[in-house]
């Protein structure tokens, strides 16, 4: 897992051959007009999903886990919190791992959690179990969803 904030984004371009995309998608996209939503950037390689969402209490937060998609998760507005536990310390699950969505979740509590201010983000890996949009008040946020393989050119 990665907290780090917009203006540090070109230390982690290098990490990955879309991130580059999401951090120039940031800059070039007026993300508050944008309404909540999923968006195509590039195919099924790299997805923007926009909420607008209350938040959760710690209690209602589930961790989560993806294996085909990193998530780079962008707090727009609000005030939000993520919890994150290595998914290898992660051994009570709620269900099987869903294909079609993309997503296991658990019962295990976060080992730890960040708090997560405006123009900030996290980048979970698949081996980071994550739970999201814990706070009060209202919590706008863009997820990209970045392929972990992507398809080759």
């Amino acid at each position: 897992m990665i907290l780090s904030s917009l203006s540090q984004s070109n230390r982690y371009s290098a990490l990955h051959p879309l991130f580059q995309r999401v951090f120039d998608y940031i800059r070039n996209t007026d993300l508050f007009a944008l309404a909540p939503g999923r968006y195509p950037i590039a195919g099924d390689d790299l997805i923007a999903i926009v909420e607008q969402v209350p938040g959760k209490s710690k209690e209602m937060a589930r961790l989560e886990a993806h294996r085909k998609y990193i998530d780079i998760q962008l707090v727009l507005e609000g005030d939000e919190q993520m919890g994150w536990k290595p998914l290898a310390d992660c051994l009570n699950p709620v269900s099987e791992h869903s294909e079609e969505k993309d997503i296991r979740f658990f019962h295990d509590a976060p080992a730890s959690w960040v708090a997560v201010p405006p123009d900030h983000f996290c980048i979970f890996f698949p081996e980071d179990a994550h739970a999201p949009l814990v706070g009060s008040g209202t919590i706008r946020k863009v997820i990209f969803k970045i392929a972990v393989t992507p398809a080759p050119i």
